[in-house]
């Protein structure tokens, strides 16, 4: 498939394709059928794709993604040691996800306070309501 329809499946933009291949996260070929230098790419680039995007949104930057992939094709199994790297990272996301956690919780927490909030605090101005009677104003004439 064309740079066009890689970019319509995978909801991205052509600039993101170019980006990730240039970075040499997804690859393309040389349209042989094509006269000029139309690039195509292969059915998988879509999830690979996907999977680069759910990496950038754990929160691991293009390099560490560039690593893991080649870690995954099995193309850099030699410089780099697979187990602990991965392990490095499921420790990386499992430390967000359990401060998102708490964030979340936190902004719940917040929202059901401010909810309660204007209640609570008209409640208080009645109990602390001055004395509204007309002793000393000189109005009992």
């Amino acid at each position: 498939m064309r740079i066009g329809e890689l970019a319509k499946r995978a909801d991205v933009s052509r600039d993101t394709i170019r980006f990730y291949e240039r970075h040499g996260l997804i690859r393309s070929d040389v349209d042989p059928k094509a006269d000029n230098s139309y690039r195509i790419y292969a059915e998988d680039a879509v999830l690979t794709l996907e999977v680069i995007r759910d990496a950038q949104a754990a929160g691991l930057s293009i390099a560490e993604i560039t690593v893991f992939m080649g870690q995954f094709m099995a193309q850099d199994g030699e410089t780099h040691d697979a187990q602990q790297f991965l392990e490095d990272r499921i420790t990386e996301v499992t430390t967000r996800i359990t401060a998102s956690t708490r964030f979340l919780d936190m902004l719940r927490q917040t929202k059901a306070a401010l909810a309660r909030a204007p209640q609570d605090g008209l409640r208080e101005m009645s109990k602390a309501k001055p004395d509204t009677g007309k002793k000393g104003q000189g109005s009992d004439t």
